[in-house]
C-alpha cells in the first residue's frame, strides 16, 4: 500500500560497521628499479595477512618536462591527453608470481577504452588522472621546472581492476610496468624536432588496506582455512594493430584465431593516419578516412546485421550505446563525446557481439574484420582493433594456487 514506509515510525536503525578502517598505503618499486625507457618496474606487496582492494588503487607517476639541457621547462612541447599510459608499453598484475591480467600497448588501448567509458560529468576529477576531453587543452606544469604529478586509477588501466570490486585475500601481489622505448607519443610539440625531454622521477602504487570487525574477520579466516578456489571474473582488453594498410578502399583483416572461451564480447575498430611516433600529432585522436562500412566475422556469424552504408549517425549510435550495454546502466549511458566530436576526433566503430549462442562447442573462432572506405585509404594509415572478452581466474588463499579458467 502507498505510504506504508512513511508510517513505519518503529523501524529499527542499523549501522554499517563491518569495516573498521580504510586507509591508503604507498608501495614503491624495488630499490634497484630505474624509470628509463625499456626498463621493467616491479612494485610488490609482500604482506599476505592484509586485505587489499585493487579496484580503488592508483598508480602515482611524477616526472618533469624540460629542455634537453635540463635547465628550465620546455615551452614547445606539452603532455598529450592520457599521457601517463603512453609512458609504458604494458602493465601486468600478478598474484603469487603468476600473471593474472596483462594489457599491452597501454597508451592506445586505454585511450580507446576510456573514450567510450568516461562521462562528461567526470571532467574535473579526470584532470587529476591526466585526461582532458579537448585535444587542444594543455596540462598545467609547475612553473620553471615543468614538473607534473598524476594519480591514474588502476581501473582505467586494466579490466581486472575495473570489474573485480572485491578484496584480495592472503596472496602476494605485484604490479609490473614496462617503460616504452620512446616517450614521443606521450607528448605533442609545435616542432618536428622539439628541444624537450621527459623524465619520470617517481612511480608508486597506492592501494587501500581494508580492516574489518572481528565478526567479519572470523568469516574471512574460515574462507582462508577452507582453501577453496576463489573466482576472479573480469573482462580482458586485448589490442591488435595493422601497422600499414594497403592503399585500397576494400580491406579484409584476419585479426586472430582464438578459443571458444575467448570469444569477443565487444570489438572496437579505429583508424589513424600518420600519427604514430609523430611529434606534432596526438596519438589519442582518430581519423574517419571516409569509412563506409565495417563488419565483424566470428566464423560464419557476422555483426552488425545491417550494412552501415556510410551512415555516420548509425556509427555514432553504436558508439553511444557502449556505456549502457557494457556497464548495464541505461540511466547514465550518455557518452562524453557529441556527434560533432565523434566525426572530428573519435570515430570509433563499436561492434556489440556480447549476445551469442554460447552452447558448448569445441574448436576455434576466426576473428575477421572487413571494412570499406569511399576512396583509397591514405598512406601511412594504421588500423586498431580492441577486443574485449571474458576471463576467469581462480586462486586458493591458503596454498596460493592460481589457475586461469578462461
Amino acid at each position: 500500500m502507498a505510504g506504508v514506509n512513511m508510517l513505519d515510525v518503529g523501524e529499527s536503525v542499523s549501522f554499517e560497521n563491518t569495516i573498521t578502517q580504510y586507509e591508503y598505503h604507498t608501495h614503491l618499486p624495488y630499490a634497484s628499479s630505474t624509470y628509463n625507457n625499456n626498463d621493467e618496474i616491479r612494485i610488490p606487496i609482500h604482506q599476505q595477512d592484509v586485505y587489499t582492494l585493487p579496484h580503488k588503487s592508483y598508480l602515482m607517476v611524477e616526472g618533469k618536462l624540460t629542455t634537453k639541457a635540463g635547465d628550465n621547462k620546455a615551452t614547445e612541447s606539452w603532455l598529450t591527453n592520457n599521457a601517463i599510459p603512453f609512458l609504458f608499453e604494458e602493465i601486468r598484475y600478478e598474484i603469487n608470481g603468476t600473471e593474472m591480467c596483462r594489457v599491452q600497448k597501454l597508451g592506445i588501448t586505454t585511450t580507446i577504452k576510456n573514450i567510450l567509458s568516461l562521462r562528461k560529468s567526470e571532467e574535473n576529477i579526470l584532470e587529476n588522472f591526466g585526461w582532458k576531453f579537448k585535444a587542444t587543452d594543455k596540462f598545467d606544469l609547475e612553473e620553471h621546472t615543468g614538473r607534473f604529478c598524476f594519480y591514474v586509477p588502476l581501473r582505467m588501466l586494466m579490466g581486472f581492476a575495473e570489474d573485480y570490486k572485491h578484496i584480495i585475500l592472503n596472496v602476494k601481489q605485484e604490479l609490473v610496468l614496462l617503460r616504452s622505448s620512446s616517450d614521443v607519443n606521450a607528448l605533442v610539440s609545435s616542432k618536428e624536432a622539439p628541444d624537450s625531454k621527459l623524465k619520470v622521477t617517481k612511480i608508486a602504487w597506492k592501494i587501500p588496506y581494508v580492516h574489518v570487525a572481528d565478526t567479519m574477520r572470523l568469516q574471512l579466516l574460515k574462507v582462508v582455512e577452507r582453501d577453496r578456489p576463489l573466482a576472479i571474473a573480469f573482462r580482458t582488453w586485448q589490442i591488435h594493430e595493422y601497422p600499414a594498410l594497403p592503399q585500397t578502399n576494400i580491406h579484409s583483416w584476419t585479426v586472430k584465431t582464438c578459443a571458444q572461451t575467448e570469444k569477443p564480447r565487444y570489438v572496437i575498430f579505429g583508424l589513424q593516419t600518420d600519427r604514430k611516433d609523430k611529434a606534432t600529432k596526438s596519438l589519442t585522436l582518430f581519423d574517419m578516412c571516409e569509412l563506409v562500412n565495417v563488419r565483424l566475422y566470428l566464423n560464419s556469424q557476422y555483426y552488425p546485421y545491417d550494412s552501415l552504408q556510410g551512415d555516420v549517425n548509425m556509427m555514432y549510435e553504436m558508439f553511444a550505446s557502449f556505456r549502457s550495454g557494457y556497464y548495464n546502466k541505461s540511466e547514465d549511458g550518455c557518452p562524453a563525446y557529441s556527434l560533432a566530436d565523434f566525426k572530428a576526433s573519435v570515430p570509433l566503430i563499436v561492434i556489440d557481439c556480447s549476445r551469442q549462442n554460447d552452447s558448448l562447442k569445441t574448436g576455434t573462432v576466426d576473428v575477421r574484420i572487413d571494412f570499406e572506405t569511399k576512396n583509397n585509404i591514405p598512406p601511412q594509415t594504421t588500423a586498431y582493433c580492441l577486443i574485449i572478452h571474458d576471463s576467469i581466474v581462480t586462486y586458493t588463499p591458503l596454498t596460493g594456487i592460481v589457475k586461469k579458467v578462461m
